[in-house]
């Protein structure tokens, strides 16, 4: 087994969901999800295929989005991993409604961090071990850094 890095290439603080899923029916139920989810959000999504004719298959709203979902997950080229990236919402908007698609076995991230995968490939292909979300912890919060995450929460709607 060997392994490799693969860095999510994406705009600034784009955020976006990796996953896994099983089966072709994934591209147009992710596509429904993101249609309906959030009015005037633009999305692009990818698939791998990871039988038949190993294909990236793709759909979405924005057709750049579309080609840089499509050029990630070819990069990534892992067995049924998916990638949205996503402007105009957030996947705390979409993630329920992402995991809840049948086909979703599991979600490695949902960030606008930069995001870097870790991939073992055998003889038989690809697959994703884990991810590498953001940067390292620095510290603990103090009780300044609570009140303001606190505040932040609620200045942004988030909490009463």
């Amino acid at each position: 087994m060997k392994t490799d890095i693969v860095t999510i290439d994406k705009p600034g603080e784009m955020n976006m969901i990796l996953g896994q899923s099983h089966f072709i029916k994934t591209v147009e139920d992710l596509h429904e999800v993101m249609a309906t989810a959030v009015p005037g959000a633009r999305f692009g999504l990818a698939f791998c295929e990871a039988s038949g004719d190993c294909l990236v298959r793709s759909s979405g709203n924005d057709a750049d989005l579309v080609e840089l979902a499509e050029k990630n997950a070819l990069a990534l080229a892992a067995g049924h991993a998916f990638i949205i990236l996503m402007e105009e919402c957030f996947p705390i908007h979409v993630l329920g409604a992402v995991k809840r698609v049948p086909e979703v076995c599991g979600i490695f991230c949902a960030t606008a961090n930069p995001v870097e995968v870790v991939i073992a490939e055998t003889s038989q292909g690809r697959g994703i071990i884990g991810v590498i979300d953001g940067s390292a912890s620095a510290g603990m919060e103090k009780a300044a850094d609570v009140a303001e995450r606190k505040e932040f929460l609620r200045q942004i709607g988030y909490k009463l």
